[in-house]
């Protein structure tokens, strides 16, 4: 089953498209084709399930929102390309933790296709990163995620080109000090299209070409 990808006019509210998300996860059913929503969003705070109102340093202003995904706290923004796989992981025989990987395998790819080869994952710390020159890693694109009856909804978020400022309002993910860089930051001149692009190169594939189970 060939699965379906929507772009979402942006920057667009988040709660709007969480909700949205949420209506089309619960109204599918076993023959639902997937789908992928690649938007950026306007400024927002959001807060994972297990997100902790201490890890939101000072959000000047800007919209804070409680979301049903898993994680802690983030920042999405323009410039940061969001891709949100709704697929039904049951009908591909996808674990929790395989689509978890999975997700990051793609993220990594996308990254190895800037010339980012060092990007690599965190123990403990699901998302993606980049090494600095002082040996430090910086988190440049976060991961979470939210299933309900075996559909998996939510997704990645991958700066690109963004004001960063904002990640010091808050501890990234729960981490306080950790450090957040985009694309641009690290040398690679592209745009939101062209990273969600690549992206979409090696996600759709992993999807559209899985064997479903019966």
């Amino acid at each position: 089953m060939q699965v379906q990808v929507r772009h979402l006019d942006g920057p667009a509210p988040y709660e709007p498209v969480w909700q949205a998300m949420k209506s089309f996860t619960e109204a599918r059913h076993k023959d639902t084709p997937d789908e992928i929503w690649v938007v950026e969003h306007a400024p927002v705070y959001t807060l994972g399930q297990a997100g902790k109102p201490e890890h939101l340093l000072n959000t000047g202003g800007i919209e804070v929102v409680h979301s049903n995904r898993g994680g802690q706290v983030t920042y999405h923004g323009p410039g940061q390309l969001v891709v949100y796989p709704l697929v039904d992981l049951r009908r591909k025989g996808i674990y929790v933790k395989e689509y978890v990987t999975l997700i990051e395998d793609v993220v990594l790819d996308t990254l190895a296709s800037f010339g980012l080869q060092q990007a690599c994952r965190k123990a403990g710390a699901p998302g993606v990163y980049v090494p600095l020159p002082d040996g430090s890693l910086a988190k440049i694109a976060a991961l979470g995620v939210k299933i309900s009856q075996g559909c998996a909804y939510h997704g990645l978020a991958l700066n690109v080109d963004m004001d960063l400022r904002p990640f010091a309002g808050i501890n990234p993910c729960g981490y306080a000090g950790l450090q957040t860089v985009d694309l641009k930051t690290m040398g690679v001149a592209t745009t939101v299209q062209e990273a969600g692009q690549r992206v979409l190169e090696r996600l759709v594939p992993r999807f559209s070409t899985s064997t479903d189970t019966p």
